[in-house]
């Protein structure tokens, strides 16, 4: 079993920034892959960025390239969302996700078995 608990969100104006935490819990989190997804109201869920298990590799939706970085930091079993340069459209409910297998396609909220709760994000002037 794994569990997750975000923090972090906020509300800030265009521009700004915000920095998310999601920690993890649980005898697996050394070989689970750990994504960040988000919803707007009356919208889907959808990927925002994914870290492999190992820090080798982390991968971005084309929305965030450039202005979103995921991390970790295993001592604390920590996975952090830094958000720069945020738009109104980046407002939404935060969750962090976790999954095992690897080999299933890294944006599909599918592919992850375990959930947190969510963080609320808001850009707006």
């Amino acid at each position: 079993q794994v569990q997750l608990v975000e923090s972090g969100g906020g509300s800030v104006q265009p521009g700004g920034s915000l920095r998310l935490s999601c920690v993890v819990s649980g005898r697996t989190y050394s070989s689970c892959n750990i994504a960040w997804f988000r919803q707007a109201p009356g919208k889907e869920r959808e990927f925002v960025a994914v870290i492999w298990w190992s820090g080798s590799a982390t991968l971005y939706a084309d929305s965030v390239k450039g202005r979103f970085t995921i991390s970790k930091d295993d001592a604390k079993k920590t996975i952090a969302l830094q958000m720069n340069s945020l738009k109104p459209g980046d407002t939404g409910v935060y969750f962090c996700a976790a999954t095992t297998r690897w080999g299933d396609v890294y944006y599909r909220n599918t592919t992850y078995d375990y959930w947190g709760q969510g963080t609320q994000v808001t850009v707006s002037s």
